[in-house]
């Protein structure tokens, strides 16, 4: 079997768990993943449409 890293949504979810899947797949604290996506969406709103477009084409886990 090949050990291949996918980016996929994470059961570990707050919402929808496009936030820890990214952490899962950089191998960081899914805290770090969630403030930086806060502070994207806060300052200039492209979080939220970069949380919707993640959502829609990260597959589950």
């Amino acid at each position: 079997m090949s050990d291949v890293k996918r980016l996929v949504r994470s059961k570990n979810k707050m919402i929808a768990g496009v936030c820890a899947g990214i952490a899962e797949y950089l191998a960081i604290d899914t805290a770090i993943v969630r403030i930086v996506w806060l502070l994207l969406t806060i300052f200039g709103g492209a979080g939220l449409v970069a949380y919707i477009v993640c959502l829609l084409l990260m597959p589950n886990e």
